[in-house]
């Protein structure tokens, strides 16, 4: 069984457990403790195919200072980076949650692959309180060459359910083409990102 980790990333109040709880139990919950922060599991079925998932849900991430993504950078397979189009101050965020990655890219860690980005611009319900265009969303991700969709947790399952999916599936296609493998220092890694991450766990 293939074993995927995602993590979702973006601002304060973006909707990134929304989002994450949304896809793993087609509830839409509004408001969630920003202070705590979980590895949600869940097994499932893509193109014939067992999955083992574990979607890392950070707590609140400050949107001022120095931005690292160290652990998160070592641990993920693919990132969601999520904003709210009624934020301008998400927008800026996700912009710099992107350039961290990219900046991985160019530096010592080469594990993230440009496909296994997406920027979502979530709360499209919120259409009427707009602050950041589709065209400015499409441009940021065509700039960081990942992928990009705008949606709203709150009314859109499918497109929720979709988007997760085309993730999960351009993660699982690197793995067949870079037969990806660990390093052979893994299991104490493994064992540092638990203890980073492991505070809370939920299976759903």
């Amino acid at each position: 069984m293939a074993e995927v980790k995602l993590a979702v990333l973006g601002g304060s109040g973006a909707g990134k457990s929304a989002l994450a709880v949304r896809f793993l139990t087609r509830r839409f919950i509004g408001e969630y403790a920003s202070n705590a922060e979980c590895i949600y599991s869940k097994h499932l079925c893509l193109d014939g195919r067992q999955i083992h998932l574990e979607i890392y849900d950070p707590c609140s991430q400050p949107q001022r200072g120095k931005l690292s993504l160290t652990d998160e950078l070592h641990w993920a397979d693919g990132f969601i980076i999520v904003y709210d189009i009624s934020d301008r101050a998400s927008f800026a965020f996700a912009k710099a949650l992107l350039y961290r990655i990219r900046e991985s890219h160019i530096g010592a860690c080469k594990k993230m692959v440009e496909s296994s980005v997406f920027l979502v611009g979530n709360k499209q319900d919120l259409c009427h309180m707009r602050e950041v265009g589709w065209d400015e969303g499409q441009k940021l991700a065509i700039d960081n060459k990942c992928q990009f969709c705008e949606l709203s947790a709150a009314e859109h399952y499918q497109e929720v359910v979709a988007m997760f999916m085309k993730v999960l599936r351009n993660i699982t296609s690197n793995f067949k083409a870079k037969e990806k493998r660990r390093p052979s220092g893994s299991k104490s890694m493994a064992k540092l990102i638990n203890n980073v991450f492991g505070k809370r766990r939920k299976s759903v």
